[in-house]
């Protein structure tokens, strides 16, 4: 009942976060010529956009399925896709998008798959999400001054700031996979230590789960640290499922008719806005996103489709997405209750 609460108030506060958003992009504009401009992008480019978003979330559904199998987990595939759209919804109702992986390990356990196992998979797949963004970022730093200079001059700061919260965090989750015993130590003293200031209660079980639980991490991270081509494979499809969102923002430029920019300049300028709000504690970086895109597209849309292309590139990669994922969890969640309702009834039919 708790976390039914804690969900609703998230969507709520989705909700109206979005609301003063649009609010904000839309107050004092000329609605019927945005409106125009989205009527007469082509449609194709759009349908072809939508078709990206989609294979985004399915490349990591190949990443978990592929990776379950290397650890002789078997799962048929199209669950690891339902897991890929619960975990888009729920990182997109949460801030950071901490929701994410909880509600992917609570579906994958309830199909007979090991926590331990599912949260390794799963983290791996973050490090695999943001090291595309740390590699583009990095890459961009050394070799692509000039498109840092011309486009991000204002807000470069944001765009270093985000791409060393991104190395960090990605540290952090190296550390808990492949040096399990060092990460054992650091989680068991600050459990210790929260028992010392009595934010936590003494508890020999939770302690001895917690053990358990990163004896399981040491065998799994084993697994791949002897199978590094496993890894590498991740790192190419983590590589493909980044830059096929990132090239949606050039679709729909070109669904207005422009062509002046270049897919290389529009795909990298929308993995900057991407790198800049990751690490923000904001659903889906709403209204940071928004205000980037309107900052760092302005000279490629032009004032004419400026707006028209944020609320065409955003209504595709994140509202579209948003919305297929919902239409999912909610699905998966009703599948779900009638069989625990199902499986009660047999336990106590047989009792």
């Amino acid at each position: 009942m708790k976390k039914n609460k804690k969900n609703i108030g998230n969507i709520i506060f989705l909700l109206i976060l979005c609301g003063v958003t649009f609010w904000l992009l839309l107050k004092d504009q000329d609605l019927p010529q945005i409106i125009q401009c989205i009527i007469e992008a082509k449609k194709s480019y759009l349908f072809i956009g939508i078709i990206f978003v989609i294979v985004f979330v399915c490349s990591e559904s190949v990443i978990i399925h592929y990776m379950m199998h290397a650890l002789n987990k078997k799962t048929k595939l199209y669950k690891c896709i339902k897991y890929s759209f619960i975990g888009f919804f729920f990182s997109c109702i949460t801030p950071s998008a901490t929701g994410g992986q909880p509600a992917q390990i609570y579906y994958m356990n309830k199909d007979g798959l090991d926590i331990p196992v599912s949260t390794l998979v799963l983290m791996i797949v973050t490090i695999g999400y943001k090291f595309v963004l740390v590699l583009i970022g990095v890459f961009l730093v050394i070799f692509d001054q000039n498109l840092i200079q011309t486009y991000l001059e204002e807000r470069r700061i944001l765009l270093y700031i985000g791409l060393l919260l991104n190395v960090g965090c990605i540290i952090l989750m190296l550390l808990l996979v492949f040096w399990p015993n060092l990460a054992k130590r650091i989680i068991i003293w600050g459990m210790n230590l929260l028992e010392k200031l009595h934010i936590l209660r003494k508890n020999s079980l939770r302690k001895k789960k917690l053990i358990d639980s990163m004896d399981q991490y040491h065998k799994a991270a084993a697994f791949f640290l002897d199978h590094k081509l496993v890894i590498f494979n991740v790192a190419l499809i983590s590589i493909f499922q980044r830059l096929v969102l990132f090239f949606v923002t050039y679709l729909v430029y070109r669904a207005f008719g422009l062509s002046e920019a270049g897919p290389w300049l529009v795909t990298m300028l929308q993995a900057t806005v991407s790198i800049s709000v990751d690490m923000l504690p904001l659903p889906g970086g709403m209204g940071i996103s928004e205000s980037l895109f309107l900052a760092d597209f302005a000279p490629i849309f032009t004032n004419q489709y400026l707006l028209s292309g944020l609320l065409l590139s955003r209504g595709i990669s994140y509202y579209s997405l948003l919305f297929i994922s919902a239409v999912v969890t909610m699905g998966a969640h009703l599948i779900l209750t009638i069989r625990e309702k199902r499986k009660n009834s047999t336990e106590r039919i047989s009792l």
